[in-house]
Order: C-alpha cells, then sequence, then structure tokens
C-alpha cells in the first residue's frame, strides 16, 4: 500500500478527485469527493495528486507595531486542527506563525513507537502551513504527533530554546470551542505552542488549551419539549464515539426529566428521533422504574413518528 491517509488522490478511469478517508485493506481505499461521498476503490486505480496537501498558504506579512518601527514578536506559534471545507469528515492541521520568528519546524507521527515524518521546513512569519491530513472518523487511529521548532531571526534577541509539543488526541480534547485566526480564512481549535516563556511543557498545555467544555448555564424552567440529537447538544459530535454519543443524551434527559419533575411540569415531550431504537429504549427502560413518572407513551405520531416520546408526570 503505497497511499496513506489523508492524502489527495486523482481516480485514474473517471475525471474524479478526493481525499483518502479511510485504508480499507492492503490493496482498497475509500476516497471522500467534493461532494462528500465516501467511495471505496483499488489503490491501484488512483494516483497521487503531488504538492496538493503540501501547498503553503502564505499569508502576506504586516505591520503589527503601531508605532511604526520595528520589533520583535516573540509569541504566536500555534497549532491548528480545522474542518476540510468541502469534505466534512475530513480535518487538516496547520502550523500557524504570528510570530516575528522564522520557524523551522518538524513535524513527525509516532505509530507503535515507529516515528515517520510527516513536515519539515521553514515558516516565514505571518504564514500558514498545512503538516497533515486525517479523518473525523478515524480519530481513534490518529497517530501520536511530535513537533519541534528552532527560531531564528536577524534582529537581536535574547536566546531561545527549541518548542516541544508531543500529544495524541481524544475526542474529549476537541470540547472547547473553535476560534477565528486572522492567518485562517475558517475556524478552527487552537493549540498555542509558546508562551511567555520558551519552555514548553505539554502536560500544562493540554490542560490549559483543553479544559472541559463549560457547562451551560441551568434552565431554571424547562420547556415543554428537549431535543435530545446529539447534533444539538455538542458541536464537536463527529469527534465522539457511539457510547460516549448515548451517555451524552442520557445525562441531558435526566437533567430535563429533573427539572421538569423540580417545576412541578405535569408533562414533558423529549424528541429522541428513530435511529437505531437504542436511545428511545434506554429512555424508556428509565421512565419505566422513575418513581415521580406517571406514565409514557408515543408522543403526537404524526408530527414525530416514533422518534418522541411524552412524559406525565406525577405532581
Amino acid at each position: 500500500m503505497k497511499y496513506k491517509l489523508g492524502e489527495f488522490v486523482r481516480f485514474v478511469d473517471e475525471r474524479r478527485e478526493g481525499y483518502i478517508t479511510k485504508i480499507i485493506d492492503e490493496t482498497t481505499i475509500a476516497v471522500s469527493d467534493e461532494d462528500g461521498f465516501e467511495i471505496p476503490i483499488l489503490a491501484s486505480k488512483v494516483t497521487r495528486v503531488h504538492g496538493k496537501s503540501e501547498i503553503t498558504e502564505s499569508i502576506s506579512s504586516v505591520n503589527l507595531n503601531t508605532q511604526g518601527s520595528e520589533s520583535l514578536i516573540i509569541n504566536g506559534i500555534y497549532l491548528a486542527i480545522a474542518d476540510d471545507k468541502k469534505i466534512g469528515s475530513v480535518v487538516h492541521l496547520y502550523l500557524l506563525n504570528e510570530s516575528s520568528w522564522e520557524v523551522l519546524l518538524s513535524f513527525k507521527t509516532e505509530r507503535h513507537n515507529k516515528y515517520k515524518g510527516e513536515f519539515a521546513g521553514l515558516i516565514n512569519p505571518n504564514a500558514t502551513v498545512k503538516v497533515y491530513t486525517a479523518s473525523h472518523k478515524e480519530l481513534d487511529l490518529w497517530p501520536k504527533f511530535h513537533i519541534q521548532t528552532l527560531l531564528y531571526s536577524t534582529m537581536e534577541h535574547e536566546a531561545q530554546k527549541p518548542l516541544i509539543f508531543s500529544d495524541q488526541f481524544k475526542a474529549k480534547d476537541f470540547s472547547r470551542d473553535k476560534k477565528n485566526h486572522r492567518l485562517l480564512d475558517h475556524p478552527a481549535w487552537m493549540i498555542q505552542l509558546d508562551s511567555n516563556t520558551t519552555t514548553i511543557d505539554p502536560i500544562k498545555l493540554k490542560e490549559s488549551f483543553f479544559k472541559p467544555a463549560t457547562a451551560k448555564n441551568e434552565i431554571l424552567i424547562p420547556g415543554k419539549e428537549v431535543d435530545l440529537h446529539i447534533e444539538k447538544l455538542r458541536d464537536d459530535y463527529h469527534f465522539l464515539s457511539g457510547s460516549e454519543i448515548l451517555s451524552l443524551q442520557l445525562n441531558h434527559f435526566k437533567k430535563y426529566l429533573d427539572a421538569a419533575i423540580v417545576h412541578e411540569q405535569d408533562a414533558i415531550v423529549f424528541i429522541h428521533g428513530v435511529g437505531n431504537g437504542m436511545l428511545r429504549t434506554e429512555v424508556h427502560k428509565i421512565l419505566s422504574k422513575h418513581p415521580q413518572v406517571k406514565t409514557f407513551m408515543d408522543a403526537q405520531n404524526e408530527r414525530f413518528g416514533y422518534g418522541a416520546t411524552e412524559v406525565l408526570i406525577k405532581i
């Protein structure tokens, strides 16, 4: 197998191209085109589009010193993880440099204690470069990432230690909101690789930038309907496993059921959808054993089908 996850390829026998989003076996891959369709195909039937994934997107240098004189900006080096604007299942990793340094970057991946170089090069001030491409669906298979940088400037400066960052991302690492940055034209999860000190502690970095999502404000009086669809609860749901999604939905359900009981609502509707029926089954199990639930039933079939449950509460 000569291809790797995230490479951009073109079909040999038809006018189609896209990113490799799955390695099926030794001879077969799956390619997602610009419409988001994932197409299984023999690896021998595609060809690599050289330079497509490695193009540096340079941004014109801007003067950040409002006094008009040149000064050294010593901080502002980030790892950014952003969704592909056309293919929802693909993310790209970028190195952003808004500092005054010329950054000599080494970016490697690690699998089973074996390392592979993915990118090495010089990144100018106020520029960004794409260093890796991966699939949302393959998050559990992402390698560990290792970043090392050397900082260079012709301006006078104090000695700078190399920046070192290593991490293997999990779904919970993406619980924070995306941020906009002037060097990218779309929001991304941001990790700053430098700070006011030149010594980088990867553990402290993760604690600082990947804190759990802030709990939503409690709704004192719940509405008559509560939507349990995961896309209504979390923006980062595509990074979560099936069990994590179900756990979040059930916790949300319990929270609003308790709120309805506390405020003596006589009824509340939970919209769980049809899907594979697992969420509906778990919701009904909890309701059947709850001492404050009078009864429950499918809610307005003509409106919800069998995708919602109405709960009558003992007052």
